[in-house]
């Protein structure tokens, strides 16, 4: 089984710690004790490390060895519209979960009034969620959550490939089919995810217009949350196969 890993803040003389509730959930939850050993990552590298003590609000490591670590086969973007929060957060995660290196918010014609102000107040619970996430799928490094922009700062993100999840019927290609077959390892990727209700004419023509590659995801319309899945699974799969 599988060793448990934690992000820590940084690994300084071979010692690294976690406090606060992070530190509480450790030894009240999880129950960690003196001489167990964990995998800890200060968002660069991974160690294997000892518990050296453990109090109620902090747990001290010591540095036992580094560990090798693969880097990623693609580094992906994803550009999510915002939807209701309870739904954005479990974006948030899975996309952490399937190894997304970025996730950007937008505000779109369609976005619900009020969602990108909103947002402004979830930072901190994003990032928890991204780095329990990132924990429980024994990532290396944590995804950044960049602040809620429009979708004309948003298109201009520079990409190996950029694609566009466009929902209408018969508008674009199967995603798979249009996947490049000269990709390599490290690629970057930015997927575009739309709101509820779908993008609008007028942004579908601007977002193609910029040089995105519109693709879809089958005749089914999906809900924002499985496209997310969807897109990054496919993305995964495909450079998988290099």
């Amino acid at each position: 089984m599988a060793r448990r890993r934690f992000f820590v803040d940084a690994v300084q003389s071979g010692r690294a710690r976690i406090s606060g509730p992070d530190a509480h959930h450790l030894t009240r939850v999880l129950r960690v004790e003196p001489g167990q050993q964990f995998e800890i990552s200060d968002n660069h590298s991974v160690y294997l490390a000892e518990v050296e003590s453990a109090r109620k609000d902090l747990v001290s490591f010591v540095v036992q060895e580094r560990l090798a670590a693969a880097e990623p086969l693609v580094r992906t973007t994803l550009l999510a519209s915002l939807v209701r929060f309870e739904r954005f957060e479990w974006i948030i995660e899975k996309a952490t979960e399937l190894g997304v290196e970025q996730i950007i918010p937008l505000e779109t014609e369609r976005t619900e009034k009020g969602l990108r102000k909103a947002a402004e107040k979830r930072s901190v619970r994003w990032n928890r969620i991204a780095r329990e996430a990132s924990e429980q799928s024994r990532r290396v490094r944590l995804p950044e959550i960049h602040v809620a922009v429009g979708l004309a700062d948003a298109l201009a993100i520079e990409c190996d490939y950029r694609y566009l999840l466009d929902e209408a019927q018969g508008a674009a290609p199967p995603m798979l089919s249009v996947l490049s077959s000269s990709r390599r390892t490290g690629d970057s990727i930015a997927l575009l995810l739309g709101p509820e209700g779908g993008w609008t004419d007028r942004e579908r023509e601007m977002i193609t217009g910029a040089g995105w590659c519109a693709v879809s995801l089958g005749h089914e319309i999906l809900r924002a949350e499985t496209a997310a899945i969807a897109g990054l699974a496919i993305i995964n799969a495909a450079w998988n196969t290099i």
